[in-house]
């Protein structure tokens, strides 16, 4: 679970460019670690990382994280996951079957999260973004995202089938993962690339969200109101933030916005942000792992 975690979250810093938009996207992740690891444990790895994100590196507000792990955990672990991939795949997981139901099941828990994101914004009633129009810039775009999502998915599973065949086909058959021991290696390897290289490539483009307010507001953030809470969670966030916005504290944003157009943005900041955050989310759901299993025993229940 750690180890996976961390290769989402370092997979989470990279955006994408959606050709033709300009605007980019990033992997949820959830998909490829409900089928991996199964629905349970995949859904508190979301989770563990979303509040790792929200406190350590102030990505995502404190008071969106109950939206966050609906939007992103729920959707691909629990309706997704047994109701598209599941079916499609069954017990035999060939790359092609494991190829289309990733897709389509990214696709929709994406579509899903998106259409889910405009109705929690209308019904929070903090901004006068027109519903209709919100919707029509966001499941298009969201649906480019989602096919590539579903494919990175579909490219990562398979390798692990690869590597480890009998992973893929256990969670396929019961729904509940297994061992990785074999493949664990490559992906912690995989995961410090990433986090500490490949995300000076993540693209300059704003990501959907931020591109569809853009298109609506003018630009790719709403004012937000100063009310109590706001202004609580915000300097909760501001003292918890040991890297925010992925970068040293001391880094002038103004200077590291005007240079966000460079690419590749090779940063100190980032790297070190892709690997403290990864070993934070490892560390975390490693414990929590621990935990449950321990749990598992006195109580008796070991498949808890």
């Amino acid at each position: 679970m750690g180890v996976l975690r961390a290769f989402v979250f370092a997979g989470q810093m990279i955006n994408f460019t959606i050709p033709g938009t300009g605007s980019s996207g990033h992997i949820g992740g959830g998909m490829l670690l409900a089928i991996l690891i199964g629905p349970n444990p995949a859904f508190i790895v979301i989770a563990s990382v979303l509040t790792v994100q929200a406190l350590f590196f102030a990505d995502g507000g404190l008071l969106a994280l109950g939206c966050n792990i609906w939007n992103l955990g729920i959707y691909p672990c629990f309706i997704a996951y047994p109701l598209i991939y599941r079916v499609i795949v069954k017990d035999n997981p060939t790359a092609k079957r494991i190829t289309i139901g990733a897709i389509l099941s990214v696709v929709v828990a994406l579509q899903l999260g998106a259409f889910s994101v405009v109705l929690q914004t209308e019904l929070s009633g903090i901004s006068e973004l027109p519903f209709s129009t919100f919707v029509m810039l966001m499941l298009p775009l969201h649906l480019a995202i989602g096919v590539v999502e579903g494919l990175i998915t579909a490219g990562v599973v398979n390798y692990v089938r690869v590597l480890q065949p009998d992973i893929v086909e256990s969670t396929a058959v019961t729904g509940r993962g297994g061992s990785l021991k074999k493949a664990i290696i490559a992906i912690a390897v995989l995961a410090v690339i990433t986090g500490g290289v490949l995300s000076w490539f993540a693209s300059t483009h704003p990501d959907g969200l931020e591109w569809s307010i853009e298109r609506i507001y003018g630009k790719p953030e709403l004012p937000e109101g100063k009310n109590g809470i706001k202004i609580t969670a915000a300097e909760i966030q501001g003292k918890t933030a040991i890297l925010p916005d992925y970068g040293f504290p001391s880094e002038d944003k103004a200077g590291k916005t005007e240079g966000a157009s460079q690419w590749p943005a090779v940063d100190s900041g980032t790297s070190v942000s892709g690997l403290v955050g990864g070993v934070i989310v490892l560390v975390l759901v490693s414990l929590t792992g621990i935990g449950l299993k321990m749990l598992g025993r006195k109580s008796g229940h070991r498949d808890i």
